[in-house]
């Protein structure tokens, strides 16, 4: 079996690419930090299945579908850029597009796109938007005989994320011992935590339970930035002033999932807790 796995650098392409790899798959990945553009080598590859569709000879040999495309790639995916950089928004839609526009013309075999959360908001962001529109895309083309799992992560989050992301922004905050412990917002912004690995498991089992979706990835509980704070820090063994920011991107008040569709598939194997302590121990 063979897996394309975009955004394979980032925080859940790397995930998804080990845990493809250790089910057996053959892991191709494209990723900028490897100096591979997805966007660019969608539109190559684009190029090539017309070429040879329209009888042309000469040019590369297209490789044979993937047996599973993962699209994580996403430009500056965090609350910082969602809010002050637009133009990655701009990126982000033309790749969701060139990659189902790829997909559709290279006939792949299975499809799995990473939405968002954000997509599940009464009144979504820029960033559901855009993720709505991927949403649609997906619809469109299942409807042109690609199949296309489409699944809305929330919070996820790891030991080994980085800090552009509140959780990883956080540990890193712990093991210097930050104090004050700055928090962006006013600290009551309550998310719904679910671990990279229950990211990973979830999503691809509703690949393999062949959910069209969008289905939420979540745990139905709702847990405040200073809550989370606090946990962080007792498990650190220290007890710092929290420093809040409102001057700083907070993202909107609540956003908890409903897991049911989930559950129906798949069970989640990690609780914030246990998240924090492995985070910790790193």
């Amino acid at each position: 079996m063979r897996a394309l796995v975009t955004g394979s650098a980032g925080f859940i392409g790397r995930h998804m690419a080990a845990e493809l790899d250790r089910r057996g798959y053959t892991v191709f990945g494209v990723d900028v930090a490897s100096r591979r553009d997805c966007l660019r080598e969608f539109a190559i590859t684009h190029q090539w299945y017309a070429f040879f569709a329209a009888g042309g000879t000469g040019a590369p040999d297209p490789a044979e579908p993937y047996d599973l495309v993962v699209h994580a790639a996403a430009r500056e995916p965090h609350r910082a850029a969602i809010d002050g950089q637009p133009d990655s928004l701009i990126y982000n839609q033309l790749l969701d597009a060139a990659m189902f526009d790829w997909a559709v013309c290279t006939r792949q075999r299975h499809v799995l796109y990473l939405s968002s959360c954000a997509a599940d908001d009464e009144k979504p962001d820029a960033y559901g938007l855009l993720k709505l529109t991927g949403e649609r895309m997906a619809e469109q083309a299942r409807a042109a005989g690609v199949p296309v799992t489409a699944v809305r992560p929330y919070s996820g989050y790891g030991e080994d994320q980085d800090e552009r992301f509140p959780f990883g922004a956080f540990i890193a905050r712990a093991r210097r011992r930050d104090d004050p412990f700055e928090i962006w917002g006013d600290g009551t912004q309550v998310r719904d935590w679910i671990h990279v690995d229950d990211v990973v498991g979830g999503a691809l089992a509703a690949v393999e339970a062949d959910v069209t979706g969008p289905v939420s990835l979540c745990t139905g509980v709702g847990t405040s930035m200073l809550q989370l704070v606090a946990e962080i820090c007792a498990q650190a063994g220290y007890t710092p002033w929290a420093q809040l920011r409102p001057d700083k991107p907070g993202g909107v008040a609540h956003r908890v999932g409903d897991p049911s569709r989930m559950l129906q598939f798949y069970t989640p194997t990690v609780d914030l807790a246990e998240g924090v302590k492995r985070a910790l121990a790193q």
